[in-house]
C-alpha cells in the first residue's frame, strides 16, 4: 500500500479576529489511512476542514494537500457538508441532487449521458439506485445522507471529507454508515467529522482530537482519559454493546 501523504499540516495556526482557533497544529494523513475528527463545539473542527479545502489560509505554517496548495487540490476532494435542513417544497430528484456533484465539470449547465451513468453508479454503491427518480424530500434522514455521500463521490475524489454524516439519524442508520465507510475506505481516503465520540468506525486507523491543538491517536489508544482531556473533566463515557449500556 502506498505511503504518500494526502494531508500535511506543519506548525499551522489560525485565528478569527485575533482570537486563536487552532495553534501549532502538526499532523499527516497517509493514503487510505482514514481518520475521524472529534472535539467539542468551537474546538476548531470546521476550521480544520476549511483549511483542508483551501477556503481559508493559515495565519502561520503550511498546509499541503496531495503535496500541493489546498486550492489547487480541490479537484481531488469530495466534500459532504453538514446536513441541517432542506426545503421540502424544492422540486429536485435524488439523481438531480447527485448530478450537482458533477457541476464543476460543466460550464453550460447540461449533464451528459456519462454524468448520469456515473451518478447512477454512485447511487448503486450506496444502495439508492431504486430511488433515483424520487423526490429528494421524500427520503428518510439516513437516505438523504447517503445521497449526499453519492454526490461527493461522483467527482471521483481521492479524498472524501464528511462533515457530521450521522447527525440526526437513528443508531441503526449509524451502523449502516459504518459498513458503507468501511467499503469506501478501501478506495478513497476519508476524513470524517463527528459530534458523537461513540461513532469512530472500527476500520479507521486514527482519531484526530481537536481542541485548539490537534493530537492524532491510533484508534486503539482512544481512552476515557483522552476524551476527558478534550471535552472536560465532567464528561461521562457511555460504553455500548448489543446488550448493555454502561456509564463509566
Amino acid at each position: 500500500m502506498s505511503s504518500k501523504d494526502i494531508i500535511s499540516f506543519e506548525n499551522v495556526s489560525f485565528s478569527y479576529s485575533k482570537i486563536p482557533v487552532l495553534e501549532n497544529v502538526n499532523f499527516k494523513i497517509k493514503e487510505f489511512a482514514s481518520a475521524c475528527i472529534i472535539g467539542p463545539n468551537g474546538g476548531g473542527k470546521s476550521t480544520l476542514l476549511k483549511l483542508i479545502l483551501g477556503l481559508i489560509k493559515p495565519g502561520t505554517g503550511k498546509v499541503k494537500i496531495f503535496n500541493s496548495h489546498p486550492e489547487k487540490a480541490r479537484g481531488k476532494i469530495g466534500y459532504m457538508p453538514q446536513y441541517t435542513s432542506f426545503d421540502s417544497l424544492f422540486p429536485i430528484t435524488v439523481i438531480g441532487v447527485v448530478l450537482t456533484g458533477r457541476a464543476e465539470k460543466h460550464f453550460c449547465g447540461r449533464y451528459s449521458k456519462n454524468d448520469r451513468e456515473i451518478s447512477l453508479n454512485a447511487l448503486s454503491l450506496l444502495s439508492l439506485e431504486h430511488l433515483a427518480h424520487k423526490n429528494f424530500s421524500s427520503l428518510s434522514g439516513g437516505q438523504r445522507q447517503r445521497a449526499l455521500i453519492a454526490r461527493a463521490l461522483v467527482s471521483d475524489p481521492e479524498l472524501l471529507l464528511l462533515d457530521e454524516p450521522t447527525v440526526n439519524v437513528d443508531p441503526g442508520v449509524e451502523e449502516d454508515f459504518a459498513d458503507i465507510l468501511e467499503a469506501l475506505s478501501k478506495r478513497v481516503t476519508i476524513l470524517t467529522v463527528s459530534h458523537d465520540i461513540g461513532f469512530v468506525p472500527k476500520q479507521y486507523k486514527n482519531v484526530l482530537c481537536v481542541n485548539k491543538t490537534i493530537i492524532m491517536h491510533p484508534t486503539s489508544e482512544l481512552t476515557g482519559n483522552i476524551i476527558s482531556n478534550i471535552y472536560g473533566k465532567n464528561i461521562r463515557i457511555v460504553h455500548h454493546d448489543k446488550h448493555t449500556c454502561v456509564i463509566g
